[in-house]
């Protein structure tokens, strides 16, 4: 299993917690310190789509200008996630057989451990 996130999103330091309490392992990668490639946020958006994966209600949305926020797309969604990994709704977790969850739901988790 990975993790991606970053290591000041409350959700993610639950996500974190738990997948520490049932004793699952699991790498960390930090959107922040280890960077994003778009090889990686297409395989996401293949997986779940990229309205799953940007978060639109996050302070790095608020902040963006009108006109990045209008017409988007797959593609101009991901260049927006790989220019501010910060818009991309945490945490991300790989499990096994690659499935992708989005977001930190318990019970989905549960089914991981």
């Amino acid at each position: 299993m990975r993790l991606y996130g970053i290591k000041s999103c409350d959700t993610v330091r639950k996500a974190r917690n738990f997948l520490a309490s049932c004793n699952q392992a699991y790498d960390y990668h930090d959107f922040r310190l280890d960077g994003l490639q778009a090889d990686k946020l297409q395989e996401w958006i293949n997986a779940v789509g990229w309205k799953t994966l940007l978060n639109t209600r996050s302070t790095s949305w608020r902040q963006l200008e009108d006109s990045q926020k209008q017409g988007l797309d797959d593609e101009k969604a991901q260049a927006l996630m790989l220019e501010n990994p910060t818009l991309i709704k945490r945490p991300v977790l790989e499990s096994k057989g690659q499935q992708v969850v989005v977001g930190f739901k318990q019970a989905e988790y549960q089914q991981l451990c």
